[in-house]
């Protein structure tokens, strides 16, 4: 028993320094939020706040925070879970069924993930634009989060999915299952560490993106969180203790879905890593 936790001091030690160096930023951006504008320059960035002001935090109200929060949450949720549908349904055939075109196709799924979607900005607002109604609208944005979150995820479905022992599919198949009733059935339920994976992984990067939420969205009414913090940036300053304010605030509910489902990402990424 001494033995192994003397060869387990070097991983102890390594998972100390990895936590300090991930949670030191969380930790001055937290304590800083509770620091006014004097204190915060007068201060080192690591201490703690004197008086632990609220004034950022109720600063948040009047700057429209809990709109621009419930359009995050609202076009996050919604792209992830019609990204979930499509990618574990266009995975089944890909993982499950034998046709000429199988391994092609995958093969441009796994091109789709080295675009930079950034290079599709001005043909995505064009078509925006074009397109009567979305422009400047919640739904606008959707569209373009589902279409490049689908790569990676049918590839990670993919992956997990041919894992899935086929004697599950054939007793099925034995009773007259139909493919779309085995799915739903059967496959889509054993999907559970992938759909974490897959809910987590686009959950973070929708509710970060900022430049498509610059570009095709031009009301407050229809801003984002990530837009939302400009509004702290003035002709000559920047509120650096309310960004942190509000910063924290929105990386709560990005923090509490990764503790909660963390095992099952884990198993998820190591199933639906790709396989030379």
């Amino acid at each position: 028993m001494m033995i192994r936790v003397i060869k387990g001091i070097p991983l102890y030690c390594l998972a100390i320094v990895i936590l300090m160096v991930t949670g030191l930023p969380f930790l001055i951006m937290t304590l800083t939020s509770f620091k006014g504008q004097m204190e915060f320059m007068t201060s080192p960035p690591w201490s703690i706040p004197e008086s632990f002001s609220l004034e950022n935090y109720l600063l948040l109200v009047e700057l429209n925070f809990f709109g621009y929060f419930a359009n995050s949450l609202i076009v996050s949720v919604i792209s992830v879970i019609i990204v979930i549908i499509i990618a574990a349904m266009a995975s089944y055939p890909l993982a499950r069924l034998k046709f000429r075109l199988n391994r092609p196709i995958f093969i441009l799924f796994m091109v789709g993930m080295m675009i930079p979607i950034h290079t599709t900005l001005v043909p995505i607002f064009i078509l925006t634009n074009k397109m009567g109604g979305l422009y400047d609208s919640l739904f606008g944005l959707i569209g373009p989060y589902i279409a490049f979150a689908l790569p990676v995820s049918i590839v990670i479905f993919t992956q997990f999915m041919r894992d899935i022992p086929k004697e599950l599919e054939e007793s099925a198949k034995m009773d007259g299952c139909s493919h779309l009733r085995l799915f739903w059935n059967i496959i889509f339920p054993l999907l559970t560490p992938a759909v974490a994976t897959v809910a987590i992984y686009n959950f973070i990067h929708i509710w970060n993106e900022f430049i498509f939420a610059l570009v095709l969205t031009n009301s407050s009414q229809n801003a984002t969180l990530p837009i939302g913090l400009r509004e702290f940036y003035g002709e000559f300053s920047v509120n650096i203790p309310g960004i942190m304010a509000t910063l924290t605030l929105g990386s709560l509910p990005l923090l509490l879905v990764y503790f909660i489902a963390q095992e099952k990402i884990v198993t998820g990424l190591a199933a639906g890593s790709v396989k030379g």
